[in-house]
């Protein structure tokens, strides 16, 4: 069973990503089970900051051997942070999903969408 983390700061959505809320910034990664589902992960393509971005719109490409992923944004918002660390080290996103393997931060147009994603109960079900 893939790890998901149950915390009043936490939901999911159902493309395997993880937003934590902190005030009206939303940080992004993708859980346990999306990168389980991509081992080796050897390339993260991060947006630029500053740049507006809408709930739908492709956010991140990840990329492992024969594999690629478009990582949907869960939210509306604007970049104010991507994880630098990835350029150098992307498979982070495959032993610290939860931690240094975070993708951006969302400066949220409205955190109120945020609340009707999965809380950490809902997506055990889901991925089940």
């Amino acid at each position: 069973m893939a790890k998901v983390i149950d915390a009043d700061n936490m939901r999911y959505t159902r493309q395997h990503e993880w937003v934590m809320l902190d005030d009206d910034v939303a940080t992004i990664g993708l859980t346990e089970y999306a990168q389980r589902e991509m081992p080796e992960i050897n390339l993260v393509e991060l947006p630029a900051e500053d740049v507006e971005i809408q709930a739908g719109d492709e956010a991140v490409i990840v990329e492992s051997a024969g594999d690629s992923l478009s990582v949907l944004a869960p939210l509306d918002g604007t970049v104010t942070e991507v994880n630098s660390l990835l350029e150098d080290n992307p498979g982070l996103i495959n032993s610290d999903p939860y931690g240094d393997g975070w993708l951006l931060r969302l400066e949220l147009t409205d955190a109120g969408p945020w609340y009707d994603l999965m809380t950490a109960e809902e997506y055990e079900k889901y991925i089940k």
